[in-house]
């Protein structure tokens, strides 16, 4: 069933995430037409960002939980929290849109206390932040922050020092970040072209293509993007062509690939290579890449295949770089796609672990001796990181760490590590230099 009621269908977009339906991406890419997207995708980002910390108040509120065939009221109610917390909406409008969501979702009879809890809460906590503060301080640390208890312990765990830092900027919103298509301007050009439409940015200090900008813009309302100087990137992608160590003639493989934005800034970085291969194991995602590369006047060897697969892809021809982006847990954008703390588990991670394993010891043959495998991850968790690569070192007798010497992020056994929007900048990301001996 689609709601016409935005709130309405926001609780049945969370209802979808919650029984692992979809990602909140895909699930709101079938709603873009309807008149108050931004408002329903302002309502299911924020609600999933403070999912645990809603859902503690709420439980608190509620006399008896609900039952399981009501989690589209449940969810209602979140968004109302939500509203009423974080939002400038005026609080009768809340009311009286939430009540009226609850029509549209067919249980009328859910009316009343809708109305009941969410006006409760505006008189007895939103109106004396004392209170709700005694109550939330009696919360576990894990709600406080509004992170699921698994990983608020992996976190702590793997970054003793760092946790606190981490957890606040993963609940920040993100900045926008362009990366400039050198082959086409450069920094000072676009950022004075930007500027002529009142697109204030400032540059980078890690990436020497980036820009940040000052309040993010719908692509199609920033100068150039359409002729192909600039592209949404996050800075801390923006560093893999620098550590590849690009030359004139070499031949590239892009594992994992779309999409596409690390293709098209490798092209954009060293444009005589011989061949670069792009590799995604989703069509629809290939489709992506042909697209980037369509709108930036780049091209590449495009593959769709499982690249565990050799056979079905593979020419027998060696790489002379090749990129692995590895299927991660993406605890490093998590506010970016604050849903990861709905879809991810302990388990899957373990799964992803074994698959990360899997692809380095499958494309490590397709490697010219001598040539670099670049290993990155938007991972925060050790496992998928210095200790994936560890275990890699341990059975390969033929590979070898390259250290990667650089002024930024944490320096770990086997990479470096950025830790999520420090001082507001790049995402949390893992890099790892191999070279086949």
């Amino acid at each position: 069933m689609k709601s016409r009621n935005v709130r309405a269908l926001a609780a049945q977009i969370l209802v979808k995430l919650l029984e692992r339906q979809g990602s909140l991406s895909t699930c709101l890419a079938d709603h873009k037409e309807i008149k108050e997207y931004a408002l329903l995708q302002e309502l299911c980002f924020g609600t999933c960002r403070w999912f645990f910390y809603l859902d503690y108040v709420l439980n608190y509120l509620l006399e008896k939980p609900l039952k399981s065939k009501d989690k589209d009221i449940h969810c209602l109610l979140l968004i109302g929290l939500y509203q009423l917390c974080e939002l400038s909406i005026p609080d009768h409008a809340v009311l009286n849109e939430s009540v009226t969501a609850a029509k549209d979702l067919k249980k009328p009879w859910a009316k009343p206390l809708v109305n009941a809890i969410l006006r409760n809460f505006q008189r007895s906590y939103q109106q004396n932040h004392d209170d709700l503060t005694e109550l939330m301080n009696s919360a576990p640390l894990h709600v406080q922050y509004a992170f699921p208890e698994w990983l608020y312990h992996q976190l702590c765990e793997a970054w003793p020092a760092n946790t606190k830092e981490i957890l606040d900027n993963s609940n920040r919103r993100p900045p926008m970040t362009l990366r400039v298509n050198g082959l086409k301007t450069n920094n000072k050009d676009q950022l004075a072209k930007m500027q002529l439409s009142d697109v204030i940015a400032k540059p980078s200090e890690l990436s020497k293509q980036a820009l940040y900008l000052e309040q993010p813009k719908p692509i199609i309302d920033i100068p150039g993007f359409i002729e192909g100087m600039v592209s949404v990137q996050d800075e801390a992608s923006q560093l893999v062509p620098e550590l590849l160590q690009l030359e004139s003639g070499q031949r590239v493989l892009d594992a994992c690939a779309a999409p596409g934005g690390k293709t098209c800034h490798i092209l954009e970085s060293e444009h005589s290579l011989s061949e670069l291969v792009s590799v995604d194991i989703a069509e629809k995602r290939v489709v992506q890449i042909k697209e980037n590369l369509e709108r930036l006047g780049l091209d590449a060897s495009l593959c769709c295949a499982d690249i565990l697969d050799l056979p079905n892809w593979w020419d027998g021809n060696p790489f002379d770089r090749i990129l692995l982006d590895a299927p991660c847990s993406a605890t490093g954008v998590i506010r970016r796609h604050p849903d990861i703390k709905l879809l991810r588990s302990a388990d899957e991670v373990r799964r992803l672990v074994v698959l990360q394993q899997q692809m380095l010891m499958s494309l490590w043959p397709c490697l010219k001796s001598d040539g670099f495998l670049l290993y990155t991850t938007c991972s925060l968790l050790p496992q998928e990181n210095d200790l994936q690569i560890h275990n890699f070192l341990n059975r390969m007798d033929n590979a070898k760490y390259e250290g990667i010497v650089a002024d930024w992020g944490v320096e770990c056994r086997y990479g470096r590590q950025l830790l999520t929007g420090a001082d507001n900048g790049p995402d949390g990301f893992f890099y790892s230099l191999l070279r086949k001996i």
